[in-house]
This record gives C-alpha cells, structure tokens and sequence, in this order.
C-alpha cells in the first residue's frame, strides 16, 4: 500500500509527490496524459521565482526527473474515482487498476476549451497561447487577436493592451458577455479594436509557422484574413473533478471546493493546483498548493499511527 496516491502530473501534483517524499512517505503520481500539465506548453516561462528563462517542457523534465529521483513511483492511468474506507483510499482507474494509499491528493488540473479548428493544438505554444500574464510580453510590439467576449478575455486583452502594438478582440456573439466598465475601458485603449458576431474559422499558416486566423461572420457571408502574430483563446476554463462528484464538495463551476488548506472535507483527501476553487491560476500559485496538500495529508497519515 502506498502511503500517499497523488491523481495528476501537473505542478502541483508534482510538488505534492516531492513533499511527501522529504516526509518519508512512499507515493505514487497518477498521470493520464503527460507530465508538467498546461505550462508543458510554454515555450518560454519567465515569472518563475529564482528561474531568469526555461521552457515550460523543460521544467516539467526537471521536475519529473527530480520526484524519481526521490523514489516517487509513477503510473499512467486516468483516476475515475476514489473509494473511501475509512483509514484506507482506494483510487481506481479508466484501466481497471485499483490503488489502495492512506490519503489522496487530489491535482487534476484544468483544461482550456478550445476553438476546435483544425490543427489548433499544434500551435499551442507556437502562435497559440491561452495565459497573458505568462505569454504576453514574447508578442511585445506586435499584433495579436484575442478569442472571446467575456470578463476574463477582456482582462487578458487588456493585459496584451499594456506590451503589444495592437490587439484585436473577436466575440462570436454580436455583443460581449463582459462587464460594462471593463470593456469600457479596453476599448477605450487606442491600440484595442473589437469584431463582434464574427467566428474565427481557421488558422492562417505558411511554412510550419502561426501567421494569423480566418473569420467567418455568423450570419454568414465571405471569410476574411486578419493577419497576427499570435492568438490568445479565453473562452473559459474546464476542471477535470467530475470523477470525484460525491466524495468532495465542487462549486457551481465544478472546481474543489476547498480553501488555502487544500482540506477537502474528506478525511483522507486533499485537492491542489487549479482543480480547486481560487482566485489566482498560476504556476507559483500551483506548487503552492502541492505543498500544502502534501503537508496536510503527512499530518493526517502521521496522526492516525500514533
């Protein structure tokens, strides 16, 4: 039996398993995909405390290098649920593996929703970003487009509004869902301009490399071209909690109901990184949480032998 199953390769999950690990506990990360969760897909991070540049694939191979070299064991298998017996968890699996632990953490991330136009996942990180803070500044003084309407893709062109030269903002509906004074002010930004009731269709690509989108009006009519250097998607977020409906509290949006603790309400399982509820998705603010998740369950685990 494993001392701690951590559900989820990303950063925060990562820093649970590295916790856990200096504590002497024998643990076990659940991956389904890949390890390093959406920053893999950075092609340059730059905001990481003590780090001056690395690319996010390359600090997702640093860290799964460093966990196995702590004696982290590793599965790839996608979590469907977790059983609770008291003083023993049991995490089962799409694959049929069942994995018995004394406390889970719970780190299955989030995942952007995407346009699904053809061949957009081959350009994320390569023209295609979801995350100004972290992105922005790599399209300093140039022309980038923004894919959405609502509070958070204002916010991100707002952001993109403060380095770029221009940024475009393209809302499928022929109104933004964005708050009144928040637009306001981004239109009001001479660098801004806005294209409502218009669907971005297609990406526009020469030689291997990201040149711009395709538009289509909604209600039909001729395809255009907008030349640009990069496309930022905010048309939301998708937390992957589904599985665990029933055995922790999710909120209206379907994130961890938990706070700054990571204590879940469920003896025996905690949540980290941005499956949780929180206000702030970040990388810093993802091994934030897998450090306290996995203090908390070290506690718990060592409680319980006493």
């Amino acid at each position: 039996m494993h001392d701690i199953v951590v559900i989820g390769g990303g950063p925060a999950g990562m820093t649970a398993a590295l916790y856990a690990l200096r504590n002497n506990k024998k643990v076990l990360v659940l991956e389904k995909q890949g390890f390093g969760g959406q920053i893999a897909y950075s092609p340059k991070v730059e905001n990481y405390p003590g780090t001056k540049r690395m690319s996010g694939e390359e600090f997702a191979d640093r860290f799964l290098d460093q966990i196995l070299s702590q004696g982290a064991e590793i599965e790839f298998a996608a979590a469907t649920g977790i059983r609770d017996r008291g003083a023993e968890k049991l995490v089962v699996t799409e694959e049929g593996g069942e994995y018995p632990c004394r406390a889970a953490v719970i780190a299955v991330g989030v995942r952007h929703r995407l346009l699904g136009i053809d061949r957009e996942k081959e350009y994320i990180g390569n023209g295609i970003s979801f995350c100004a803070v972290c992105d922005g500044d790599f399209y300093r003084g140039k022309v980038v487009a923004v894919a959405g309407g609502g509070n958070s893709a204002v916010q991100e062109a707002m952001l993109l509004a403060d380095v770029c030269g221009e940024v475009v903002i393209i809302q499928d509906l022929d109104y933004f869902t964005a708050e009144k004074r928040a637009l306001e002010l981004l239109l009001a930004r001479p660098n801004v301009r806005a294209v409502t009731g218009t669907l971005v269709e297609g990406l526009i690509e020469e030689g291997g490399a990201f040149r711009g989108v395709r538009l289509r009006p909604r209600q039909g009519g001729p395809s255009r071209e907008l030349r640009c250097d990069g496309l930022f998607v905010a048309i939301g977020m998708e937390p992957q909690n589904e599985a665990f409906r029933g055995l922790v509290p999710l909120d209206a949006a379907g994130y961890i109901a938990c706070g700054e603790d990571c204590l879940t309400g469920r003896e025996g399982v905690f949540a980290a990184g941005d499956c949780r509820a929180k206000s702030l998705r970040q990388l810093t603010t993802a091994v934030s949480d897998g450090a306290a998740a996995a203090v908390a369950a070290c506690r718990y685990i060592d409680a319980g032998r006493r």
